[in-house]
């Protein structure tokens, strides 16, 4: 058995606007073990990245608030921490390369001093020292060290996601969240930031929380897979069991999306209709109106988290054995 690093119970996480309730995470549970990558997919809007600030409680309140829920992270619940702990936990146990590194580095501070700041806060060194080690850093993401002295506008997009990870990796975390970290770049760097992400992975055994909507760098670095829609994780397993066995209607949707290389086709298949108002999410199965499978019950009744196989779960009516015999009785069709 693998040892558990982090674990997420039953997380939710609203804000509030205009007087209305935006329901952006909704008791999600998940685990991601030492030395693993998992992988959280879905269309934007799902609540990934509400959900990796959440983790890191930083939430900012108002509008937000996490109504519920813990993260066990060594030995202790993050969400009940006071903020002096926090601190010592960002950045040096648990790290974020956040989604565009456009915006994400201090345009009035060098790259160098951005990652000795990281170290100078939670390794007790002097300056000095700090900047040697930023050096080194910025070599291990495959920047020259003498670079450190320029400013963020003097690098290109894929470089700056490279001080973005050398920054998140400056003091060996145990947990790196990266959140969509090759959205904004285009696909040689992006294959490029991949390569570099799995390799410092390997090298430093660090954990790590892939955000993104690209089931094709899903495919490239993680072990398993949290599919999210509205708020919720509709579909969870290892990387093998999704891939092979998309049993979720939203997970096939999206695997329907996606050109296949051997297959010809004239036109992909999208998945009808938008992402629910989360003011509004609709009563039931969250994703019965865009479903084309939904059957009645999917109106009326919240899916329960059902075992298919190994650690594939899913949350879907179709699976219920209870639905399905019920319906089985009264002569009507219900095909997974």
């Amino acid at each position: 058995m693998k040892e558990v690093l982090i674990e997420v119970k039953d997380l939710s996480v609203q804000y509030t606007s205009e007087g209305k309730e935006i329901k952006a995470v909704n008791n999600i549970s998940f685990q991601v073990n030492k030395g693993e990558t998992l992988g959280i997919v879905g269309e934007t809007g799902a609540g990934k990245t509400t959900t990796a600030l959440a983790i890191m409680r930083l939430i900012q309140t108002p509008p937000g608030k996490i109504r519920n829920g813990s993260v066990q992270f060594d030995g202790k619940d993050l969400l009940q921490e006071k903020e002096s702990v926090l601190r010592k936990v960002r950045g040096n146990k648990i790290s974020m390369i956040f989604q565009d590194p456009m915006t994400s580095l201090n345009p009035v501070y060098t790259v160098g001093d951005q990652i000795a700041e990281v170290i100078w806060l939670h390794e007790k060194v002097s300056k000095t020292e700090a900047r040697k080690k930023a050096g080194s850093i910025l070599e291990l993401v495959g920047i020259p060290a003498e670079r450190g002295s320029e400013y963020p506008h003097e690098f290109s997009g894929g470089m700056k996601q490279r001080v973005g990870i050398a920054i998140a990796l400056a003091c060996n975390p145990q947990l790196l969240i990266a959140d969509e970290p090759t959205t904004a770049l285009d696909v040689t760097i992006q294959a490029q930031v991949l390569r570099l992400m799995t390799n410092l992975k390997e090298k430093l055994n660090t954990s790590m929380i892939l955000i993104t909507h690209d089931l094709g760098v899903v495919s490239e670095v993680c072990d398993k897979v949290a599919i999210m829609y509205a708020g919720e994780i509709v579909e969870y397993g290892t990387l093998e069991e999704i891939f092979r066995n998309p049993s979720h209607p939203y997970t096939q949707g999206l695997f329907n999306s996606i050109p296949n290389m051997n297959k010809k086709v004239r036109r992909l298949t999208p998945i009808v209709g938008l992402m629910p108002d989360p003011t509004e999410i609709p009563s039931g199965c969250s994703f019965h109106p865009r479903c084309p499978k939904a059957m009645k019950e999917c109106k009326s009744m919240k899916p329960g988290n059902i075992q298919l196989n190994g650690e594939h779960k899913v949350s879907c009516h179709l699976f219920d054995e209870t639905v399905v015999r019920g319906r089985v009785e009264t002569n009507e069709p219900s095909t997974p």
